[in-house]
């Protein structure tokens, strides 16, 4: 029997659903406390929200099983909500001490990120800046949807190139089945609990063909 995916736009009451699939994308659980692990993922929804201009959920049987969003670099602009809420996010996990220990981990992926995009040397008019989908249901062919709407948008908004940030502890591989071009790399050591891990981030970059319109 095949899936029936809805897609819709973000909604405050996905918070909660959309924070469980970031906590499960990228470990936080494996890392900290629960609690401080359910504040680490609303500080990223809060930031992704921040800097998007377009967002689609994918709800399966009304509950929400991936998300992505995009911008539209020319046409951004952070909404006072979402700074707020970004804010308070921030402050909630300084506010403890692991809050602090774990945040020192992701410390520095801000400077890759822009290294990265300087080393692309490439004038993009988008960006996908969240892009997740729960394992749950991986391989139904969700991703694929949430990435083909996104698509719609880009080129419905005339964006002829987009990019976007990944790293190993993401399914990167899913970018290059989409026809995106990894342009640079960046490795990283991250000491967690006194062992090292190293991670490569990546810039991925797509043009959305606007003739095929």
């Amino acid at each position: 029997m095949k899936t029936e995916v809805n897609l819709r736009a973000f909604q405050k009451e996905d918070t909660e659903a959309i924070e469980a699939i970031i906590r499960e994308a990228w470990h936080y659980d494996d890392l900290c406390s629960h609690k401080t692990a359910c504040k680490l993922a609303r500080v990223f929804l809060s930031s992704c929200l921040a800097n998007q201009t377009y967002t689609r959920v994918a709800e399966i049987d009304g509950k929400p099983a991936g998300i992505i969003m995009a911008k539209n670099i020319e046409e951004h602009h952070v909404p006072l909500r979402y700074r707020i809420r970004q804010w308070r996010a921030i402050l909630s996990v300084m506010l403890s001490k692991e809050g602090r220990k774990v945040s020192g981990i992701f410390g520095g992926v801000n400077d890759i990120d822009k290294a990265l995009l300087a080393e692309a040397q490439t004038q993009y008019q988008g960006e996908v800046a969240f892009f997740a989908v729960s394992s749950s249901v991986r391989g139904k062919g969700v991703g694929k949807m949430l990435y083909r709407k996104m698509l719609d948008y880009m080129r419905a908004h005339s964006i002829e190139k987009f990019f976007l940030f990944t790293d190993t502890s993401c399914n990167y591989g899913f970018y290059e089945h989409q026809g995106m071009q990894r342009r640079c790399e960046k490795q990283k050591t991250f000491e967690i609990d006194g062992k090292k891990a190293e991670m490569t981030f990546f810039l991925y970059d797509a043009a959305t063909d606007l003739q095929a319109i």
